[in-house]
Parts: C-alpha cells; structure tokens; sequence
C-alpha cells in the first residue's frame, strides 16, 4: 500500500476516535459513512453500526482509545487500498473536522550518536531499554 494511503488511514482513524467523546462526532460519524456509501454502498450501513458501537465501547472503557483506533485504521486501510479515489473526499473530510480534533499524538525525534574503544559498551535507545547483565 502507498505509505502516503497508510499515513491518511492512520490520521483518520486518531481523528475518528478523539472525536466520538466531542460534539463534532455526528459530523464526523455521517462523512465516515458517506465515504463507505460512495465505495462500497452495502457495507455503509454496517459500518455506521460498527460506528456506534466503537463509541459505546469508548464510552464505557476509555483507556481502549488505542486499541479502537487501531481497529478503525485497519479498516480505512483496506478501504483505501480498495478503493483509492476515497482519499480525496477522505482528506477534505478530515480538514472539514480538524478544528473540532485535538492534534494526533506525533513521536519526539530522536538522534543518537556514540562511540566506544576499547572494552566500553554502548546501550542506546529511542525509548524503554532494559539490560540485564550477570
């Protein structure tokens, strides 16, 4: 798949989800379905169920924000893998609702460098690390 389509789905799916506990979800929950009913018109009312659902389990579970996300992006993955002309009315969407998002979660840029002689040892990490020596 095309990074830039998996980058998209990625976004859209954090937007999808920050915005199911926000007064801008009935929004952004009719664009996801017109989007389904543009590509694949029998699954649209299916995904508007699976839709409610997700916000149930959001609501009642909110530390499964992650895990639903992650869920959500695979399906407009595969959307847009199947359909890519979805990407277009997909970015207008995700502009249409980005002031009513909070900003996806970016990663701190790392850079790391070392060097050793010698008998040094060198242990570096962008994030957690453990070392057990004996």
């Amino acid at each position: 798949m095309d990074p830039e389509l998996a980058t998209l789905a990625q976004s859209a799916s954090l937007t999808l989800v920050t915005l199911m506990a926000t007064d801008a979800w009935e929004r952004a929950r009719d664009g996801v379905v017109a989007l389904w009913r543009q590509a694949v018109p029998e699954r649209a009312d299916a995904v508007a169920a699976e839709l409610e659902n997700t916000r149930e389990d959001l609501a009642s579970d909110p530390a499964t924000e992650d895990e639903l996300a992650a869920e959500w992006q695979g399906r407009i993955r595969r959307l847009l893998a199947g359909h890519p002309e979805v990407a277009v009315p997909l970015r207008s969407l995700l502009d249409e609702l980005a002031p009513d998002a909070a900003p996806a979660p970016t990663a701190p840029a790392v850079s790391q460098h070392a060097s050793a002689s010698g008998e040094s040892r060198i242990y570096q990490a962008g994030r957690d690390l453990r070392v057990t020596e004996r």
